[in-house]
């Protein structure tokens, strides 16, 4: 990714809504037992699971041991006495989390031992069976175990991002659309001229600009949600989207 995307503007609904996203109702879960709180948490979890694997491999770990140091992480983490745990004013789901795995990796797994091959509660069962085939795609060089763990979870998030957008595009007959615009969305330049997509597409010129235009205005409003969901406050969230664009790579 060579430029990033114009930031969003700051809508006044936001603060109104914020208070709905994931990390603020488990951060609210630690004082008073909300029923959506652990729904919250595990969506979460699901959806940024692979950098902590990615850290874990960082630390010297082989696929196996990884796979079920991360599971056993997760399961512990979604009991309930671990929510009171989360630090408000720490604020960021990702700041939390990687500071959970580090005390975990420290006292609980060294107490517990290491879990034998299929024991234990499979908490990531279907994705830990694909996390070494991604991992084996990483860059081989070793930066270290912190920068690998934070530019992965940025780069999470973006495809996160990206298969809602890509969702939103097939839901409305425009898969194939999304796709020769896909390379437009961070200001890069497709292989392809609006004019050369515009052609097999039946569409002119000015449509595929402006088709442009409202997909990288759609990517901006979703990767804004998406990171509101792992902040604490809105106030957050501008500083969390620069944070992560600038290690996205």
């Amino acid at each position: 990714m060579t430029s990033s995307p114009d930031q969003p503007e700051n809508k006044p609904a936001a603060a109104a809504q914020f208070t709905t996203t994931h990390w603020s109702v488990v951060l609210t879960a630690g004082q008073s037992e909300l029923p959506q709180a652990a729904e919250a948490l595990e969506k979460l979890c699901r959806a940024y699971w692979y950098p902590l694997y990615v850290f874990v491999r960082r630390q010297g770990n082989n696929p196996e041991d990884a796979q079920d140091l991360t599971q056993e992480f997760f399961s512990r983490l979604l009991e309930k006495n671990h929510l009171a745990k989360a630090d408000r004013e720490r604020g960021k789901f990702r700041t939390f989390l990687l500071r959970s795995l580090k005390n975990f990796m420290v006292n609980e797994w060294k107490r517990a031992g290491r879990l034998k091959r299929g024991g234990g509660l499979e908490f990531l069962s279907i994705e830990a069976n694909d996390a070494e085939d991604r991992y084996a795609a990483e860059p081989s060089d070793e930066y270290n175990p912190d920068a690998a763990y934070e530019q992965r979870w940025a780069v999470t998030l973006i495809e996160q991002v990206l298969a809602a957008l890509r969702q939103e595009f097939d839901a409305e007959g425009k898969g194939r659309l999304f796709e020769e615009l896909k390379g437009f969305i961070w200001g890069d330049k497709s292989a392809a001229s609006y004019a050369e997509i515009a052609g097999p597409l039946n569409l002119t010129e000015g449509t595929v600009k402006m088709a442009v235009h409202r997909l990288r205005r759609r990517f901006r409003e979703l990767l804004r949600a998406e990171v509101a969901h792992t902040v604490a406050r809105p106030e957050d969230i501008d500083g969390e989207l620069r944070h992560l664009i600038s290690v996205a790579g």
